[in-house]
């Protein structure tokens, strides 16, 4: 039992993120938290949760759930379009929220939050729990060590096939790669731009999905220092591609699997060249890589962040924002900067429209 208690929690929403991914997560530290309640307007899911957590009550009207005695974080685990509203409304009724991504499907929904969490200060919490994951971590901290030199250009794929035929392809049940996948990787994308955007080009198509939402998306971060970020995210690719890539000017990193690091980069004791290109007659034996030595270090690493991070770390960051009062990594403005990208997206690709929060 840790010092403060458990957090007491209640699981709005009980479908494949809240009844699939939060309960399993929650379980991982049952000294900080233990759930006490859950909500769904299907009686079916609710028999279900009953069944896995039977100490816990079930609720399948919102009303009475948002009056639970004894609940005090409220994860909000609904159907996209429905975030914002149920955020505000847990709020309103005097919890902390843990607030599923997307955080908002437009910028006028997520300056309604961001209002809302001014109301109710400290109470909101976003899940970009992917800001968390190893490889990220790890990435990040080699980035910070400069072996990689100046770094200009980072790609980032997530590739899958997928006949996707659920409401997860449906522009109007808020679906599609940009907000299903996309939130996680645009957070990931504007950390490592480690700038404030410039521009954003961006392609999104339909492949393999069964609905008319995008599932296939091409986007291009410039941030004003000049780097630049290329993600790709789909449901149309059969052979993935790396999931992180990194050149920098003394290197590049290649991770294809979040399993191991690929490394080649230039020794440090090989200095930068202080002299200029020659515009005379080269040598006919000289090459093409000039006259300056190079001396590269190559290695294969596991992954293992110096941070201990992994994708289930959000949870423990939550438990010690709230009973420790340490920051929460993840702030409001930089989930609604995220919204922000995702709609100048949809707005450069007008054929697959925002779909409005409710």
């Amino acid at each position: 039992m840790t010092k403060h208690g458990k957090i007491k929690v209640g699981i709005w929403g009980l479908g494949r993120a809240g009844y699939g991914m939060h309960i399993g997560e929650i379980g991982r530290y049952p000294d900080e938290f233990e759930i006490v309640a859950g909500c769904d307007l299907l009686p079916e899911r609710c028999e279900m949760f009953a069944a896995r957590v039977p100490e816990a009550r079930t609720y399948t009207d919102s009303g009475s759930f948002l009056r639970d005695p004894e609940m005090e974080l409220v994860v909000v685990a609904v159907r996209s379009p429905d975030h914002v509203e149920c955020d505000i409304q847990a709020l309103e009724a005097g919890y902390r929220v843990f607030a599923e991504k997307p955080v908002a499907l437009t910028v006028a929904g997520g300056e309604r939050l961001r209002q809302a969490a001014e109301r109710h200060p400290g109470k909101l919490f976003l899940r970009h729990n992917r800001r968390f994951e190893a490889a990220f971590a790890h990435i990040r901290e080699i980035i910070a060590s400069g072996i990689l030199g100046e770094v200009y250009e980072i790609k980032l794929c997530r590739h899958d096939f997928q006949i996707r035929d659920d409401w997860q392809a449906i522009v109007g049940c808020g679906g599609g790669q940009l907000n299903n996948w996309g939130p996680h990787i645009i957070d990931h994308a504007l950390r490592l731009l480690d700038a404030p955007v410039e521009s954003v080009w961006s392609d999104l198509k339909r492949i393999a999905a069964r609905g008319d939402a995008e599932d296939h998306l091409k986007v291009v971060l410039r941030g004003r220092n000049r780097r630049i970020v290329d993600l790709e995210i789909s449901g149309g690719v059969a052979i993935p591609g790396p999931v992180y890539t990194v050149y920098g000017t003394r290197g590049t990193l290649v991770c294809a699997d979040e399993q191991d690091i690929r490394l080649r980069y230039l020794h440090p004791d090989c200095a930068e060249p202080t002299h200029v290109a020659d515009p005379g007659t080269p040598p006919l034996n000289g090459g093409f890589s000039g006259r300056t030595p190079l001396r590269w270090i190559r290695k294969t690493i596991m992954v293992e962040p110096a941070s201990g991070h992994n994708f289930y770390s959000i949870y423990h960051e939550l438990y010690r924002a709230i009973r420790d009062s340490v920051p929460f990594p993840i702030t409001v403005e930089q989930a609604l900067e995220v919204v922000r990208v995702t709609n100048e997206i949809k707005r450069q690709n007008p054929e697959f429209p925002l779909c409005p929060d409710n």
